[in-house]
């Protein structure tokens, strides 16, 4: 396991993440103030995909250098904003999230089904036929 390397991953992610809230909050800004401009960083949104925020901001910049710099001043507000919460949020969630799973399996392995008792009876040995002898000694009430 390479912990770098997730890491790494990891901060890439959220980088892109954060770069689609700061997208997300521009947008809805210039949707009360300048609804065309917001209508074009919706449509061009829809053309570029934020998934790789860093060509999704290289294709921005070609097109409006200044709604790329309004974006990258916002992810990075919204970055120093998260990040002092983040770390105890992520391992309080893992564990959270851990815990419920545990839970919801262990009742899930400890569950009967009422029903599946039904579908496998146990076999019911067969009784001896009663002889003559038992019966005999049985009416006597005396067993051999």
């Amino acid at each position: 396991m390479d912990l770098k390397q997730i890491a790494k991953d990891t901060t890439k992610t959220l980088i892109s993440y954060l770069t689609y809230q700061a997208m997300r909050t521009v947008m809805d800004q210039l949707s009360e103030t300048d609804p065309p401009r917001s209508l074009r960083l919706h449509e061009f949104s829809r053309r570029e995909r934020i998934e790789n925020s860093e060509a999704y901001l290289e294709v921005l910049f070609t097109e409006d250098r200044a709604l790329a710099f309004r974006i990258l001043t916002v992810r990075e507000h919204i970055a120093e904003e998260v990040a002092e919460y983040l770390p105890e949020m992520l391992r309080t969630g893992i564990q959270q999230a851990n815990t419920q799973q545990r839970c919801q399996q262990l009742e899930r392995m400890t569950q009967t089904d009422p029903d599946a008792t039904g579908a496998h009876p146990e076999p019911e040995l067969p009784s001896p036929e009663p002889t003559d002898s038992t019966l005999t000694n049985q009416s006597d009430g005396f067993a051999e």
